[in-house]
């Protein structure tokens, strides 16, 4: 039975660290994901930052059609001021002028804007850029990092399940079963009973049970059926009996002589 209980011990610590590297494996295609989509939200800043470069050009190119137009009406309106010869003229082409002159400067403060605009958005690109091409060096090196993982699991694997069927076979058929579907049901088999308790579920085992387990039987918890063994080696060492200290009688006092 010792065999049996040592077996099932070694195959269960096959199974978990099965498991874990398994769940590790699943895990690893998340990183590549990650660096991947950091990659795409830096190359989006890249578009965006270009896009908004080409707006304002095309907005400084049409400010500089009108303001250039509106350059000329004020050529033509001052030289009308020479030619007219009414008060409502004088009054009806000044009025135009300033208008025209307003509009103008308000459209070159415009294309200044613009100009600030384009400087910051420049930088802006600029930085994007530089962060593209680092997290595409990161993503090249997550790649890397992920391939030797992979390979590194999968030679831990291929070796964890030469030792799982090495095991199997030495246990027996019906206890194998149990503790496959025990596995699948709460992730583990078998448990230590360690200071009277399952250490799979903290229950309490009965007195019976308890002596039965320190005899080197497998049975099975009353609360979560998992097979219960005890591992005399994991046993706290017994106390040392404490020696009886007589106390020592205090020397009686001589009488006091009247």
């Amino acid at each position: 039975m010792q065999a049996q209980i040592e077996n099932l011990v070694k195959l269960q610590a096959v199974e978990l660290e099965r498991s874990r590297l398994t769940q590790a494996a699943r895990a690893l295609p998340a990183e590549i994901a990650q660096a991947q989509a950091a990659l795409a939200a830096a190359q989006n800043r890249v578009g965006e930052a270009s896009s908004a470069l080409s707006r304002e050009d095309s907005l400084r190119t049409r400010l500089e059609r009108e303001i250039d137009a509106l350059r000329k009406k004020v050529a033509r309106y001052r030289a009308q001021e020479n030619s007219v010869t009414t008060p409502e003229q004088v009054s009806a082409v000044e009025h135009e002028l300033r208008f025209t002159e307003a509009e103008a400067e308000r459209l070159e403060n415009e294309e200044f804007a613009s100009l600030e605009r384009t400087e910051a958005q420049e930088a802006a690109l600029a930085a994007a850029r530089v962060k593209v091409e680092s997290l595409a060096a990161a993503l090249d090196k997550a790649r890397e990092r992920v391939a030797l993982r992979q390979a590194e699991i999968a030679r831990e694997l291929a070796t964890l399940t030469a030792e799982r069927e090495a095991l199997r076979p030495l246990i027996e058929p019906e206890t194998l079963i149990r503790f496959d579907r025990l596995c699948l049901s709460r992730g583990t088999g078998i448990a230590r009973v360690d200071n009277q308790q399952c250490t799979g579920c903290r229950m309490g085992v009965r007195p019976q049970t308890w002596n039965q387990l320190r005899e080197g039987e497998l049975l099975t918890c009353d609360s979560c059926s998992r097979l219960l063994y005890w591992d005399p080696s994991m046993a706290p060492a017994p106390t040392p009996p404490q020696q009886d200290v007589k106390p020592k009688r205090r020397a009686a006092k001589p009488p006091i002589e009247e």
